[in-house]
């Protein structure tokens, strides 16, 4: 019972007091929020995720001011279109960030590496 309280797709591992609550809407014994705690604090999943383990992110630093144009540059790929008359089904997007001047390429999920890089230059 407790597996399908905490591990189900819906339930998306809870913590002690949540999962305490939800079953007892259904289910109550005694020692129940004790034996709760105790199966959520063996969860090696819980304890991974939990925030004291989490390394801090530190402060964000700015990144480095390009002194020519597509000296820096940022890409991104964005699918999900319907396809092209050409039948691409995809975007590669390339941006110079220093004049955010931005190209739009046309490609094909199943592209290589090696394709993409002939594109590029």
């Amino acid at each position: 019972m407790f597996r399908e309280f905490h591990h189900s797709r819906l339930a998306v591992h809870p913590g002690g007091t949540k999962m305490y609550r939800d079953l007892r809407r259904q289910y109550w014994w005694s020692g129940m929020k004790r034996d709760v705690a105790l199966f959520v604090s063996r969860c090696l999943t819980c304890q991974q995720v939990k925030a004291e383990h989490q390394r801090p992110a530190g402060l964000l630093q700015p990144l480095p001011v390009a002194e020519w144009k597509w000296e820096h540059v940022m890409m991104d790929f964005v699918s999900g279109f319907p396809l092209s008359p050409k039948k691409h089904d995809a975007v590669w997007v390339v941006v110079d960030r220093l004049t955010k001047s931005t190209h739009f390429i046309p490609i094909y999920m199943t592209d290589s590496l090696d394709k993409l890089s002939r594109l590029y230059i």
